[in-house]
């Protein structure tokens, strides 16, 4: 399929002022996910696209959107609570655009992170999941579960869609967490893929085929939840 145009949207980010949004919504939409970026790349990312034009074609609208410090060209994230701020307001403005659609949120890596933190503080405003593409569980290198705290406190199901590469979570932390959280986690494996899901040539596999094994998960986990 040919990609789709994507909307340009703005709203406000609390203190920080406003930040853009890109929304992408197919005629066949079912569902609408709040898709926040990673670290070091913004919603225009090659991720962020093709992720979101993969989950349009399985009738999953996203609204991606950038953090205050992406939006301004700076490379440091900004504070933990601007971060969470921002994705508060996201959905708020997702809410605009849902219609009658069911509200997901996620993102990728840091993103991810955030939006679960936020979403531990207090439940985000009509969203009935988290979807979460390579939730960094710890740094590169030092295995642990200090960042997983938080999750016990999300009150909606959660999504991880993690590849078995990434250096970001050793899947021998990462599956029992997911066993602990119960029926509110469900862990799906890109196997051979790395942090971005990217994959050896080794594999027999290449990026856009388990991209597409990814988003095809989300629709389907989405119907279930």
């Amino acid at each position: 399929m040919s990609n789709r145009l994507a909307e340009e949207v703005h709203f406000e980010a609390g203190e920080k002022g406003k930040v853009s949004g890109l929304l992408i919504r197919p005629e066949d939409a079912r569902a609408l996910l709040v898709l926040a970026h990673g670290a070091g790349a913004g919603m225009r990312h090659k991720f962020m696209e093709e992720i979101s034009q993969k989950l349009a074609n399985f009738g999953i609208a996203t609204l991606r959107y950038q953090f205050p410090y992406m939006e301004k060209g700076i490379k440091r994230p900004d504070p933990e609570t601007v971060l969470t701020t921002t994705v508060r307001c996201s959905v708020a403005a997702a809410k605009e655009h849902a219609e009658d659609l069911p509200l997901f949120a996620g993102g990728k890596s840091m993103g991810g992170r955030m939006t679960s933190l936020a979403a531990a503080k207090a439940p985000l405003e009509s969203v009935r999941g988290l979807v979460l593409f390579g939730f960094p569980l710890h740094a590169a290198g030092k295995p642990s579960n200090e960042r997983a705290s938080h999750l016990f406190e999300v009150t909606v199901p959660m999504l991880f869609l993690q590849g078995s590469r990434d250096a970001l979570a050793d899947l021998k932390l990462l599956r029992p967490l997911c066993y602990r959280l119960g029926n509110r986690a469900e862990l799906f494996v890109i196997e051979g893929g790395d942090h971005s899901f990217h994959m050896l040539k080794s594999s027999g596999k290449s990026d856009e085929q388990v991209l597409e094994e990814a988003a095809r998960r989300v629709p389907f986990w989405i119907s279930q939840t």
